[in-house]
């Protein structure tokens, strides 16, 4: 079933979800429509691969074209409408940056597989349900509304400045045309009544001029109380929606909403300075004893500018973190020598400042808080925001071709590299740029989440450990001293994060049986709801009796699940996490012949299979074969070995003991279509491969005596051709076969 597929199976909650990733960057009609074409593509290698994702733009394009001529024919106009709108927003907003297509279809099927992984779990985890907070969502709708009255407000009073300024100007007429009239005319009954209504009209004026500065301080009022609670906590909750996301959580969106929010607001201010200089301009032509002008607009301009001082300073953010284009799902992990990429952006999107704001990115610019490592940026580190590379128009800029390079020591040799040491040192890359603009100068600067600098890929896993701890545990942007003393971590929001892991590197979360198992294997007990784990305990202490950390144990299944048995992985057949002793209670009552696959807890990197039998005297026996890793399973697909394996019992016949999957599914309706080719019939020599050989295949074989039910050694797997298996049967016994194997 495709991923799709099983997207339109969820309940409406997770559905909802999902509608609010899909929009008129990648429209759902083209998910629907191209589902399985789409996810057999490789959008995340794309996503950092200009000349790739080029390709796939076009090859997307194609479809559509496709689909358009078939619905074309069936005249369904409303769709027909819908595909051509389609294929010229692919072609008009993605042709000069098709990296950012890829980016946005990679990150939806992501998202997708994270909530296919949480609508599997029983509840939600603790992580994601504070960030999906209803309080949250009604204080979105909140700042929304109250920016939008603001603007208007602030629109508002302009028409009160433009009235005020009509009737200035109808004052200042009649004022000069009864100075301009002789001193005989301006004793008349009719002048004396003109001053008087000129009196009348100054005290207007005086009353409008008041209103006018107590409406714009109302609105300067609103905008402060607006920055300094809601929208600082808005900001400071997509913040960390994004350190959430980094280390798989859900999709951090609503940053376009915030810029739209820091847009208006900086509009409002602007619009409010205009209008403080129009009152200015009223001043020069006309003042009078008591005029408010010249008192209150000093003190209203100050907090204007201070007001937009902090607005950009706050809308000057890190939009996606550093990335080694290799490893997309592993941000913050840099290697010295290596590109990585970083794009920033600027929320507040005035015209006037496209192409005028260069940005410079460097690394450690406080140097006094990092270790005694330094590093220089190579590459182009001076860019220019714009609106042109980003799809949604957004003032941006992204560095593709920025290297970290590791400077030499006084000493004249690099930094202390210990296995801990360098992946628990926390650096920072900062970014500085100056606003120009309507006379004001404002210099901004802003730093990504700290990032772990490797200089072997051996050190990535310990790297990733780091990067996943401190974001789980601290919300600080800057904490660079955080592993001198690291907090623990609640176990039930590790476990969480370590779900994600799988959900979203591998394709599928952990259900809670299997979080359980990870549970009990860290604390020793299944119950750990306020369990608090250190540091130590999750990647720096050995597991008892083992030579590896429980993080480097599950790194290794991560990187054998997404090189050698993903599908199997993804279609939820391979139990996993289960401990020995759970295996044999969830085996002993079922059919003989019945299986589950689990990865072993005393190899790195290895899958086993177990699976239950019945002696004579009607004795439940268990067997195990020694744990498959990735050299094996490079050589035999692991579908494969489970189709073809077989086991040789004393006096008997060489057979496939496994019969079902846990818990009664027929083995080959549950692997039939991973298998690489049809189960391999008997070859005479005669029909072989070219020039007379005889084809040949990897036979998996495992010897078991009466009496043994312990795993067996890699030399149980055996090549061994069809036709020589069938020739030995034709021609040996079973006891000769067995002591052959022997």
């Amino acid at each position: 079933m495709s991923q799709w597929s099983q997207v339109q199976q969820l309940e409406i909650k997770f559905l909802e979800q999902v509608d609010q990733f899909y929009d008129d960057n990648f429209p759902m009609e083209i998910r629907h429509l191209l589902a399985q074409w789409i996810e057999s593509q490789d959008w995340e290698a794309a996503a950092n691969n200009e000349a790739m994702a080029m390709i796939l733009l076009q090859n997307l394009i194609i479809q559509v074209d496709e689909q358009l001529d078939r619905v074309s024919q069936e005249k369904n106009l409303l769709l027909i409408h819908n595909l051509k709108r389609v294929r010229k927003l692919l072609q008009g907003k993605y042709h000069g940056n098709p990296m950012h297509i890829a980016v946005i279809i990679s990150n939806c099927l992501r998202e997708e597989r994270r909530i296919l992984a949480a609508a599997s779990m029983p509840v939600q985890g603790p992580l994601e349900k504070s960030l999906q907070n209803s309080v949250v969502s009604e204080r979105q709708r909140n700042v929304e509304h109250k920016v939008s009255a603001i603007k208007n407000s602030a629109q508002m009073t302009d028409q009160d400045v433009k009235y005020l300024e009509d009737l200035q100007e109808e004052f200042d007429f009649r004022y000069k045309t009864i100075q301009s009239l002789e001193q005989n005319d301006k004793n008349s009954a009719l002048i004396k009544q003109e001053m008087l209504a000129l009196q009348a009209m100054l005290n207007t004026l005086d009353y409008k001029r008041k209103e006018v500065l107590s409406k714009i301080g109302r609105v300067i009022h609103e905008i402060d109380m607006l920055m300094s609670n809601m929208l600082t906590e808005e900001l400071l909750d997509w913040k960390r929606r994004q350190q959430i996301a980094c280390i798989g959580g859900p999709l951090h969106g609503g940053l376009d909403q915030l810029q739209n929010c820091f847009t208006l607001l900086a509009e409002s201010l602007f619009q409010v300075r205009r209008q403080l200089e129009k009152l200015d301009e009223l001043l020069t032509r006309l003042t009078y004893d008591g005029d408010p002008i010249p008192v209150q607009r000093p003190q209203l301009l100050e907090k204007v500018n201070f007001l937009l001082y902090n607005l950009f300073r706050n809308s000057f953010v890190v939009e996606r973190q550093p990335c080694m284009p290799t490893h997309p799902q592993r941000p913050m992990v840099l290697k010295t020598l290596i590109q990585f990429t970083v794009k920033l952006r600027l929320l507040i999107k005035l015209p006037e400042l496209n192409y005028q704001i260069r940005v410079k990115a460097t690394i450690d610019k406080n140097v006094s808080t990092v270790s005694n490592r330094r590093f220089v940026l190579c590459g182009t580190h001076v860019k220019a925001m714009n609106m042109d590379e980003s799809a949604n128009g957004s003032l941006s800029v992204e560095f593709r071709h920025l290297q970290p390079k590791e400077m030499k020591t006084s000493a004249g040799s690099k930094g202390n590299e210990g296995p801990h040491m360098v992946t628990e040192e926390l650096h920072s890359i900062s970014f500085e740029t100056q606003v120009c603009l309507y006379g004001l100068t404002i210099n901004l600067e802003t730093s990504s989440l700290p990032v772990v600098m490797i200089s072997n890929v051996s050190q990535l896993p310990n790297a990733w450990a780091s990067i996943i701890w401190y974001n789980l545990s601290t919300n600080d942007p800057q904490n660079l001293s955080f592993f001198n003393n690291p907090p623990a971590a609640t176990l039930g929001q590790l476990l969480e994060v370590l779900s994600w892991q799988f959900s979203s590197y591998v394709g599928r979360g952990l259900n809670s049986e299997q979080l359980n198992m990870l549970a009990e294997k860290l604390t020793g007990q299944v119950s750990y709801n306020d369990y608090q784990l250190s540091w130590a305990k999750f990647c720096k202490e050995h597991l008892p009796g083992k030579s590896f950390t429980f993080w480097v144990w599950l790194e290794a299944i991560l990187d054998l699940i997404k090189k050698h048995i993903l599908p199997l992985w993804i279609d939820g057949y391979i139990m996993g996490f289960v401990s020995k002793e759970k295996e044999r209670i969830l085996l002993k009552d079922k059919t003989p012949g019945t299986f589950l696959l689990r990865f072993s807890e005393s190899n790195l990197g290895g899958i086993t299979f177990t699976w239950v039998d019945q002696l004579e005297n009607g004795d439940v026996t268990f067997h195990s074969v020694e744990p498959y890793n990735k050299g094996r399973l490079s050589a035999l697909p692991f579908a494969d070995i489970l189709r073809d394996y077989k086991v040789i019992m004393a006096d008997n016949v060489p057979e496939n003991p496994l019969k079902y999957l846990y818990p009664d599914i027929p083995k080959d309706k549950a692997f039939g279509k991973h298998y690489s080719c049809q189960p391999n019939e008997v070859s005479k020599p005669s029909d072989g491969g070219g020039k007379g050989y005889v084809p040949s295949v990897f036979i998996p074989v495992s010897k078991i005596l009466n009496d043994s039910t312990e795993p067996h050694s890699p030399s149980d797997l055996l090549p061994m051709s069809p036709s020589v298996y069938a020739v030995l049967r034709e021609h040996l016994s079973p006891t000769a076969i067995e002591t052959a194997v022997s």
